[in-house]
């Protein structure tokens, strides 16, 4: 998910009762976004980042790393800032849940995430929410907005953050009028939950409810995939296709509408999934040939600069095109992701890669 996401998942959780203790805001925010230290590779190039993305420090190992580390640094901290001693147990506690809710937030999309690594790289993939989620940053946002919007600085930076996040999910052209006065709604609860609370609410009570309401979302949301993933395979069958791969994946602010990749042995369909339309499973567009079966396809992905696609890549084709004799023979390869873009692949008449073109950056 996007760091909003992870930031506003720790503070809610700081607000609850275990997070009273010394640092345990600051705990909680580093913990929910302690895994994306790999970050640092976007730095790099983009092959390096495709392929190291998402995978040791959001894997077991870093996941019994982290939280331990965290807690010792905070408590740490706390002695040398002199402040009253804090427990060192509910540090780890609270260190432990923010950083394992990161990955779980990221299994929730179509990027995935390599949860066994270092000893696995299998990818794992929710396909539940998209990577920015508005409605997880509106349940989210609410015990931070009750317990961090007393002064005008404060109410300033969430009445900016709020028009900022308006114009996002409002502004596409593909958010149906459904989508925008459920927005806008939410906003208007935000708000009231703010104003009716004073000096005395008890905001630990208000980040419970909003991280339960959050579960239910993304419980709903689950429940929603695997409902939509079962209509598509029964209606694949129907049309004579054999699904080897369905991906049914959310679209951005529209939690009623999936954009659908179903792969059969040869061929990627593009389909759309939507629960407010009358024929609800609809072509969007050509099928794409796989075209993995051309010995040139395969050696493309040896070429060191693909490496981070070919780790990563979930729907890979290829495009396969003789080249003339003039530029050396051989084949130029374009190989791409259903869900985003690629590279192409110049390779030689004995299929060595002799050049990358379009990488990612």
């Amino acid at each position: 998910m996007d760091p909003l996401t992870h930031t506003l998942a720790g503070a809610s959780l700081a607000q609850t009762r275990l997070g009273r203790v010394a640092l345990g805001t600051t705990t909680c925010i580093i913990g929910a976004n302690l895994p994306d230290l790999d970050a640092i590779t976007y730095f790099l190039n983009g092959n390096i980042s495709l392929g190291f993305r998402r995978g040791w420090t959001h894997g077991v190992l870093a996941m019994s790393a982290f939280p331990p580390l965290l807690a010792v640094a905070m408590s740490q901290i706390v002695r040398l800032q002199r402040r009253p001693a804090a427990s060192f147990g509910r540090l780890l506690a609270l260190s432990t849940l923010a950083v394992w809710s990161h990955p779980a937030l990221d299994w929730l999309n179509t990027y995935g995430v390599r949860l066994l690594m270092p000893f696995d790289g299998r990818w794992f993939y929710g396909d539940v929410l998209f990577i920015v989620d508005p409605w997880l940053w509106l349940l989210l946002g609410t015990a931070c907005v009750v317990a961090h919007s007393k002064s005008w600085p404060q109410l300033s930076m969430w009445l900016t953050l709020g028009a900022v996040s308006t114009i996002l999910v409002t502004s596409r052209t593909d958010v149906p009028d459904t989508v925008r006065i459920l927005w806008f709604l939410g906003l208007a609860i935000v708000a009231a939950v703010r104003n009716w609370s004073g000096p005395r609410t008890q905001t630990h009570r208000v980040a419970v409810v909003c991280l339960s309401l959050a579960l239910m979302y993304i419980t709903t949301m689950i429940g929603s995939a695997m409902l939509a993933r079962a209509q598509v395979d029964a209606w694949a069958r129907a049309q004579g296709i054999s699904p080897r791969q369905i991906m049914v994946a959310p679209r951005p602010g529209n939690p009623f509408r999936r954009q659908v990749i179903l792969a059969d042995d040869r061929h990627y369909h593009p389909l759309a999934f939507d629960w407010l339309s009358r024929e609800r499973i609809f072509p969007v567009g050509p099928q794409t040939d796989i075209g993995a079966d051309h010995p040139a396809a395969a050696a493309a992905l040896t070429a060191p600069e693909v490496w981070g696609l070919a780790t990563w890549a979930r729907f890979p084709s290829f495009a396969i095109e003789p080249r003339p004799p003039a530029d050396g023979g051989g084949y130029r390869v374009t190989i791409a992701d259903m869900r985003f873009g690629g590279v192409t692949v110049d390779m030689d008449a004995d299929l060595e890669p002799s050049g990358v073109h379009n990488r990612f950056r």
